[in-house]
């Protein structure tokens, strides 16, 4: 759907919406003092079940509380809904949405029930609050698990060859070499699917930020580059390598996400720059997926810094149109608590750790998940660049597969970017563009 025409149906939507209502959500308490939210999620089969088992745990220890699920679609008509009915003062209860650079376009000091400070909040690990806060205040609560943005890679493969995880650039591609002359192929391409060409360069931002800490401010002011700062340009020098080592599995052009994961699992591939949610879904037939499949964040340059890129889960929030505040925070204290999350493991397969203190991974949990559970432990991660920036060029996914393909130099895909995000920053009217 066309830009114009979305927003002529986002236009179209508040006035209808508008004509239909000005009051707040929610309603009285009934005579017996039970109380009613609503709770707003996507349609996404994972979020449909985790609301699920969140609900029913919650009113189960607080039976004067009742909860009712409403969904909207997932992308750009789903944001419109959201957005709509927070301008018209129609806004459930509470809500799921998500965090990071997309939550900034809800102006949430504005619309959103302000949690610094609260109680509310004191099972939420510090460092994921940057992606719910606006202004110095925090607006939500995570709601599900991070996942990593790096390579997946073979365990058994490791081990038969008696490799290390790399902790640098250098000895991941001395790791490719060794990989290749077993007749593995080093490094697992799926480009038909050309979204999962970006992983090099989007799972690489813990480097970036590790070695320009002010690049995402920078960057979406105008002020940097990816072509003129060699740690983002890094990226796209990845993709180049892997191709130019002959790194890449037969077929890279035309093969699909699905069959990489295939290839993953059943060790005929040893890396795979993928994101971890890619392996929940494949335990049902391949159990080895749990097992046999790692997680580590991509190597930058200096050791001492290793670490991983995450990519942060959504978050619950109150509109301040809510009649229900009270029974509003306390359902979001305990989204945010141990006892959520595991009620949500029991029927949820986690991608990767949750980001509440004491809730922990269950036995059962994949290996990939436990890996980056340990960035998490040791403090070495880093949301991606779209958590922390609004400013994403739509062309990316082509001018990362141009790149690994070997059309086109890294050096000028890196600068490619650089103009593709500069219309998309004039676009969204942000200064210094």
């Amino acid at each position: 759907m066309k830009t114009s025409q979305r927003m002529l149906g986002a236009a179209l939507a508040v006035l209808t919406m508008t004509a239909l209502t000005s009051c707040g959500s929610g309603s009285a308490p009934a005579a017996d003092g039970t109380v009613t939210l609503k709770f707003l999620i996507d349609n996404g089969q994972g979020a449909v079940d985790s609301a699920k088992a969140m609900t029913d745990a919650f009113m189960q220890a607080n039976p004067k509380i009742k909860i009712e699920t409403e969904t909207r679609p997932a992308g750009s008509e789903g944001d419109n809904i959201v957005k709509t009915k927070l301008s018209t003062g129609d806004m459930s209860d509470v809500f799921l949405y998500n965090s990071g650079s997309l939550l900034q376009a809800l102006n949430p000091s504005q619309t959103l029930v302000d949690l610094t400070g609260d109680p509310v909040l004191e099972n939420v690990q510090k460092d994921f609050l940057p992606v719910v806060t606006q202004g110095g205040h925090a607006f939500g609560v995570p709601f599900g698990t991070a996942m990593g943005g790096g390579i997946l890679y073979n365990r058994k493969v490791y081990e038969k060859l008696g490799l290390q995880v790399p902790k640098t650039w250098d000895e991941f591609m001395a790791n490719n070499a060794k990989i290749k002359a077993a007749g593995i192929a080093p490094v697992i391409s799926t480009f038909k699917d050309t979204w999962t060409s970006q992983l090099f360069v989007l799972g690489d931002f813990y480097n970036v930020q590790a070695a320009v800490p002010n690049f995402a401010a920078d960057y979406t002011a105008g002020k940097a580059k990816f072509a003129t700062t060699p740690a983002a340009a890094a990226g796209f020098q990845h993709l180049a390598d892997v191709k130019a080592g002959g790194y890449l599995n037969e077929g890279f052009g035309s093969a699909t996400a699905d069959q990489g994961m295939k290839m993953l699992v059943e060790g005929k591939g040893a890396h795979y720059p993928m994101l971890s949610a890619q392996l929940p879904p494949l335990v049902a037939s391949m159990p080895q997926a749990a097992t046999d499949v790692g997680f580590f964040g991509i190597p930058g340059t200096n050791p001492g810094k290793n670490g991983a890129t995450l990519w942060e889960p959504g978050g619950v929030y109150i509109p301040k149109t809510t009649k229900n505040l009270e029974a509003a925070k306390k359902f979001l204290a305990f989204v945010a608590s141990p006892a959520a999350a595991d009620a949500v493991s029991k029927v949820v397969q986690p991608s990767g750790p949750y980001r509440i203190t004491g809730a922990e991974l269950p036995d059962n949990a994949i290996q990939a998940a436990k890996d980056l559970q340990t960035y998490i432990d040791k403090s070495a991660t880093a949301p991606a660049l779209e958590f922390v920036s609004p400013v994403k060029g739509p062309s990316l996914e082509q001018i990362t597969v141009a790149v690994g393909s070997g059309l086109t130099p890294p050096a000028e895909g890196a600068a490619q970017y650089d103009k593709d995000v500069a219309k998309q920053a004039k676009q969204l009217g942000l200064a210094g563009w």
